[in-house]
């Protein structure tokens, strides 16, 4: 039994399908099939069910798996343990961020990161709250950066600052001419939200709980993305005029579309926000890396909002 083998049965789990678990593994399917029958010849069970469409864990498998995965956590905390003993900003940092956060922050705070820490390379990844959890649990991911609220056992949650959100709109739009919104000036709108699986779209109609009945009573004024959306997939839908969207500030203030095209307004106070924050394992044990992460973000805010 190898800690190679555990990664591949938990990741099966998570895919159920072998082609998914291969990639995300970075071996050839045939290496992770031939990977997963010689542990269950070892262990003398089956730990998948397998049919054409899906694969699936037996009762008895996904006892191993939630095992397994506990190895893989140990095994991680045993890395950070020796990571303790080198120089803290002289190795990678693998730094993971929500979709509505990663493409707007990570720019603003890298060339200051590299400033601070020069032999400190990030390895990013972007993802949904729920995949950078687990992905922070098992060690794949060091820090992430998500939306409070976030809670997670032996997980350390620091908010780093607050961040409004505003209304993105075509510039002719009758709402253009108003220099606040009032959130109750969207009853009567189209309004576009992200899919489900964003926290971005659970905060929007949490701050805004007037737009919650239209979605419940199938009105049409609320049109929901396709999987996979982004903001910038909204930002060309309300460009096209298809409706109006809710954006965070910090994807607000960067488009590829003139003035005279989009325009975003503020609602008036207290307005919608979200709060943006680093959570790590209570366990990891570079410090410094979180610190100076922590350091180039605020530096790099203050710089944007100086120049605002």
């Amino acid at each position: 039994m190898t800690l190679t083998e555990l990664r591949y049965i938990v990741t099966l789990a998570q895919e159920q399908h072998f082609g998914r678990a291969a990639d995300r593994c970075f071996v050839s399917q045939p290496t992770l099939s031939i990977a997963v029958k010689k542990l269950e010849d070892e262990l003398g069970v089956a730990l998948f069910e397998r049919t054409k469409s899906r694969v699936q864990a037996t009762p008895l498998g996904e006892q191993i798996v939630a095992q397994a995965n506990l190895v893989l956590e140990q095994t991680a905390a045993i890395k950070d343990i020796a990571d303790a003993g080198k120089d803290q900003l002289s190795s990678p940092l693998a730094v993971g961020a929500i979709f509505t956060i990663g493409p707007y922050l990570l720019p603003l705070f890298i060339p200051h990161l590299q400033k601070m820490a020069s032999k400190m390379p990030l390895y990013v990844e972007e993802g949904y709250t729920a995949t950078l959890r687990k992905k922070l649990r098992n060690g794949e991911l060091d820090v992430i950066i998500v939306a409070l609220p976030f809670t997670e056992p032996d997980v350390v949650t620091q908010a780093l600052f607050d961040e409004p959100f505003v209304v993105l709109m075509p510039h002719d739009h009758p709402l253009a001419a108003k220099s606040a919104i009032n959130p109750r000036d969207l009853d009567d709108q189209n309004i576009l939200l992200l899919g489900e699986g964003h926290c971005f779209r659970d905060q929007v109609l949490a701050t805004c709980p007037n737009l919650q009945p239209s979605l419940e009573d199938n009105s049409g004024r609320i049109r929901t993305a396709a999987e996979g959306s982004s903001l910038e997939t909204l930002r060309h839908m309300v460009a096209s005029g298809l409706g109006i969207t809710i954006l965070p500030a910090s994807a607000a203030s960067t488009s590829h579309y003139t003035p005279n095209v989009l325009v975003t307004r503020p609602f008036t106070e207290p307005a919608p926000s979200r709060t943006v924050a680093l959570a790590w394992r209570a366990s990891f044990p570079r410090h410094k890396a979180i610190d100076a992460l922590r350091k180039a973000i605020s530096d790099s805010r203050q710089e944007h909002d100086g120049q605002s």
